[in-house]
């Protein structure tokens, strides 16, 4: 399966990226402002277009001539992008025409040999009909006119968009193929230098991925075709994260993209853990980006063979101790020792694999779980400081993968946030969803 197409928008500062940006993914994600310049690092988001999934880069302005440090940054980050887009949206401003930066921008984009589409903004600004004349200078022809902020023109641009993408031989967005079903997508994540390559190489048997004990040698992701006990599995082994702020300018930012892209395209996510190391904050973050998109979990702690053999069960416990700390909101993760090194408990990995789909996919029968509800919600009633107290009604699983359940409530808009977690907890307790996440929506109902 192929990562997202990658989608940057770029030009020089103010001409609007951002607003545009926020107009596309229709969310204000973004920072905009009047001040050039306020989009320092580059921003992505997954979102729709025209029937295809893509991935959308807001990038800090193209400029001309010399620049402080953090100045220097920002034209790296976007010459990163540009490097690493498939479709480049340049965008120019009308109401004030043509400057020094733009011939920057085309220049450099001419250079990068990627699919460009010309775009001009603030097209409904008082004249912006005659310095359009002058978007000629570009060598990109006539741009496509809109106002981002207006959302005039917006149709055109995702239109055009969607006849770029047809011809760069993306698919649009569609349930899996039927050949594609039976492959399980494994995404590997961790830290950097946590062993992600070496356990991939112990898996298949080769060198495939480069291994090495400087942290960051995984600049992207790679897949790998596993066929174990005649069931496929996909590996992707992905670039070390850091926290945003931990992350060197430069390449090692844009790989965190394509890690995300990786992570988006996964069903089961194996954490990768250091377990010589202490569990820092980034463990937890990379949980919680899992989380977010709902993916399956495993914690793999890595690296047993460096234990000492007289205190092994010890130290395990230990970690054990602190990953029920450090992971709480996600108790219902299996843990696995292993050793990429030894090749110890790695096919084990496979085995939990399987387990966690058969969890993701399980679908309940409406009455019995709609017995079970009733029972533990008279076990306990849900709390309100409301006069208006809700009351349970009735359950409906709506979807698997991961299981998704729809409850209705009379009041449920005062049910107290405690709630859920009561519910979710008694589901685990009595149906497993074991390394899944579930997701509970709550509706009311008169």
């Amino acid at each position: 399966m192929n990562a997202l197409p990658v989608i940057a928008i770029v030009g020089r500062p103010n001409v609007g990226k951002s607003t545009l940006f926020n107009r596309l993914i229709m969310e204000k994600y973004a920072i905009t402002s009047d001040i050039a310049g306020t989009t320092r690092d580059r921003i992505y988001k997954k979102c729709e277009i025209s029937g295809y999934e893509v991935t959308l880069v807001d990038t800090g302005g193209l400029e001309y001539g010399k620049h402080e440090n953090i100045e220097k940054d920002v034209q790296s980050q976007a010459a990163l992008a540009i490097e690493e887009a498939d479709l480049i949206i340049f965008l120019v401003d009308l109401s004030e025409g043509i400057n020094p930066n733009d011939k920057l921008a085309a220049n450099v984009l001419r250079k990068s040999k990627k699919e460009v589409l010309f775009v001009a903004n603030k097209s409904d600004a008082k004249g912006a009909e005659s310095n359009s004349y002058e978007t000629i200078e570009l060598g990109f022809g006539e741009p496509l006119k809109i106002s981002a902020i207006h959302v005039s023109g917006l149709l055109d641009l995702e239109l055009a968009i969607e006849k770029t993408l047809k011809k760069l031989k993306f698919k649009k967005t569609k349930k899996k193929e039927k050949e594609d079903e039976d492959t399980l997508n494994i995404c590997i994540l961790g830290r950097p230098n946590a062993g992600k390559s070496s356990l991939v190489n112990a898996i298949t048997g080769t060198e495939k991925n480069i291994v090495s004990d400087i942290p960051g040698t995984t600049r992207d992701h790679t897949d790998t075709l596993v066929i174990h006990n005649e069931k496929k599995y996909n590996l992707i082994d992905t670039a070390g994260l850091r926290r945003p702020g931990k992350r060197e300018q430069g390449i090692e930012q844009f790989s965190a993209l394509r890690c995300f892209n990786a992570l988006e395209r996964s069903d089961v996510v194996v954490l990768l853990i250091d377990g010589t190391e202490r569990i820092a904050k980034q463990d937890t973050h990379i949980v919680e980006y899992a989380l977010d998109m709902k993916k399956g979990l495993i914690i793999a702690v890595n690296k047993i063979d460096d234990f000492d053999k007289e205190k092994d069960e010890e130290k395990k416990n230990m970690i054990i101790y602190r990953l029920k700390q450090k992971f709480a909101f996600v108790p219902w993760a299996p843990v696995l020792f292993i050793s990429a090194k030894n090749k110890v408990n790695i096919t084990k990995i496979f085995d939990l694999v399987d387990e966690i789909k058969k969890e993701r996919t399980k679908h309940l029968n409406t009455a019995e779980l709609n017995s079970f509800m009733q029972k533990i919600s008279n076990k306990h009633l849900p709390s309100s400081s409301n006069v208006k107290k809700p009351k349970f009604l009735y359950i409906s699983q709506v979807g698997v993968s991961p299981p998704s359940f729809v409850l209705f409530f009379k009041f449920a808009e005062n049910l107290h946030f405690s709630y859920p977690r009561y519910i979710e907890n008694e589901l685990r307790r009595e149906y497993g969803f074991t390394g899944t996440s579930i997701i509970l929506k709550f509706k009311n109902k008169v």
